[in-house]
């Protein structure tokens, strides 16, 4: 089945009660029992629902998975994927990465003796130098947030292998559209998926996608025994959502390349990041393992000036100011002071988050409309 396929039949059958060729909200927390242990597949909402599961199969479905799961946020899934460690432990995580995550893991887990590692993964021979009989995970982020640095998925998984390390991947940025990294040696893929695959900025939700079973079945015990589950609401929204991902991100692909090539060319911008671009790091890289090169971008105002970094967002009238990304509607954001503000000033601007460091997420409105947004707020 092919992926345009997948995201509307993958991993899904229609209702066996009515034939509804939605899955239907399954708004209940219990389940009748016939007898104690006598039920039809559903004793407790906590650990399966049918909503749940039928966008849990969609997530396996889309990454070309075996497991899928959903949790009740990016973060919440992350936080699993952590807990299959214990103190002592070591992961290796790229230095430029959402600021929640790196909020999750040195204000939490390091609390528990969890060591982490945050280098430059550009160049993915970097990794094998903090590789020690300790390290359990290497975590990465390609594109990165918000730089949109590239990583080399099957280089990372190589070593991985090599040494028995598990490797998981943030696909929110690509999503399976874009970017499959179980195909390129990944053993776990996470996304965000208030972001594009829900794609409409109703719903806040994570999700985790395993090929392996024994690995499917640590984090389902962990998913059911920590609690952090989605309801079945939002279930249905992101269920939905999924199955517009591949025209929307169409759409999101060629209305980044059309933002990109107009802000490098503007003489009020000094950088942008974008992978399509040929002089970008890594670009080769993002060719070989990506489909297309997406509609995130960031960028800086010339002489990396912060006042007129914000004068810029303060104009902006389609660009709606505002946390997170992935929308049918185009987002700007400002990392220092929003998405990144948990990480120290001084550990930001090492990876490029200065404080002038414009993110867009491009939506998928009239390209003409936002371009002439961006010119006017540019002044």
């Amino acid at each position: 089945m092919k992926f345009n396929t997948k995201v509307i039949h993958g991993g899904q059958e229609h209702d066996k009660a009515y034939g509804a060729v939605m899955p239907p909200i399954y708004q209940t927390s219990t389940y009748a029992q016939t007898t104690p242990g006598g039920h039809k597949g559903y004793e407790y909402s906590r650990t399966h629902n049918p909503t749940r599961n039928a966008l849990e199969n969609a997530f396996a479905s889309i990454e070309n998975g075996n497991y899928g799961l959903a949790f009740g946020s990016g973060l919440a899934a992350i936080d699993a994927i952590i807990k299959l460690l214990k103190p002592g432990d070591e992961v290796i995580s790229t230095n430029d990465l959402y600021g929640g995550s790196f909020r999750l893991f040195t204000k939490i887990f390091q609390d528990f003796g969890i060591k982490f590692h945050f280098i430059g993964m550009q160049e993915a021979s970097n990794i094998e130098t903090f590789v020690n009989k300790n390290t359990k995970l290497i975590w990465v982020e390609t594109p990165t947030n918000p730089m949109m640095n590239i990583i080399d998925i099957k280089a990372a998984s190589k070593i991985a292998k090599a040494n028995n390390i598990l490797l998981a991947v943030d696909n929110t940025f690509a999503t399976p559209y874009l970017q499959k990294p179980l195909d390129l040696g990944a053993d776990i893929v996470m996304h965000s998926a208030t972001k594009y695959l829900g794609g409409h900025s109703d719903a806040v939700m994570g999700a985790l996608i395993v090929k392996d079973k024994d690995l499917a079945n640590r984090l389902y015990f962990i998913q059911n025994a920590s609690g952090a589950i989605c309801g079945p609401q939002d279930s249905f929204l992101v269920l939905r959502g999924i199955k517009t991902l591949h025209v929307r991100m169409q759409r999101h692909c060629e209305n980044g390349k059309a933002i990109a090539e107009f802000l490098v060319k503007h003489p009020k911008i000094e950088n942008v990041y974008w992978p399509g671009f040929v002089n970008h790091p890594n670009h080769e890289i993002a060719k070989s393992q990506m489909k297309d090169f997406g509609g995130m971008i960031s960028f800086t105002t010339k002489g990396n000036n912060y006042e007129e970094a914000i004068k810029t967002i303060e104009n902006l009238k389609v660009f709606t100011l505002a946390e997170s990304l992935g929308g049918v509607e185009s987002l700007c954001g400002h990392p220092a002071s929003m998405t990144h503000a948990s990480i120290p000033k001084e550990e930001r601007e090492k990876t490029g988050v200065v404080d002038s460091l414009i993110r867009l997420s491009v939506g998928i409105e009239d390209i003409e409309d936002l371009i002439v947004d961006l010119k006017q707020a540019l002044g």
